[in-house]
């Protein structure tokens, strides 16, 4: 049992309230709506290579640095506001990363004029539902797999950056696409 609420979670989420309250109200509920999709795309590529608890500290601040996480407004980012973002210490400073938010949001657009919207094209990877991975410990949670192999090559495909098959399997992770929670953990129900 977990000190926080007596309730059993998996134990990733367990070294701070803020990773707890992702954990019960946010990690692998399913996400169908755009604009909360490429929130969690543009936070996953900014965390590439680090760990979740950072960027989930800077969260806020990236939600004010890219306006409220609004791609259409972010894909017209000008060269002024990028050199303005690699200067605000609240985020991650990447230069990459930095444009390939701006390149992302781009590519998410076209996406959207391709399918009707980037929901419709991502969860069409798994039928529009859920895989429940009914994992036993956190030692059976895959960081990648053949399907986030298959939609990361489909996104690099796409001009998207930052999208390799571990920063895709985290997105399908963090908005629902897969149940990773493990099998003692209260969220599965």
């Amino acid at each position: 049992m977990n000190p926080i609420n007596d309730k059993p979670r998996c134990s990733w989420c367990l070294s701070s309230d803020l990773y707890r309250e992702y954990h019960d109200t946010e990690w692998g509920k399913p996400v169908y709506d755009d604009a909360t999709l490429f929130e969690f795309l543009l936070l996953e590529t900014f965390q590439a290579g680090l760990s979740w608890i950072t960027i989930l500290n800077k969260r806020e601040n990236f939600r004010q640095a890219f306006d409220q996480f609004d791609y259409k407004k972010i894909a017209q980012y000008s060269d002024e506001k990028i050199q303005d973002l690699l200067q605000d210490s609240g985020i991650i400073r990447n230069k990459l990363k930095v444009y390939s938010a701006v390149t992302n949001a781009q590519n998410f657009i076209k996406i959207q004029e391709e399918f009707g919207s980037f929901s419709k094209y991502i969860w069409g990877f798994v039928d529009g539902k859920p895989i429940d991975n009914k994992p036993k410990t956190i030692k059976d949670v895959p960081a990648t797999t053949s399907l986030s192999d298959a939609i990361s090559k489909d996104l690099k495909k796409r001009g998207f950056k930052f999208v390799g098959s571990t920063v895709v399997y985290a997105h399908m992770q963090a908005t629902g696409m897969v149940n990773d929670h493990v099998e003692n953990c209260w969220t599965r129900g």
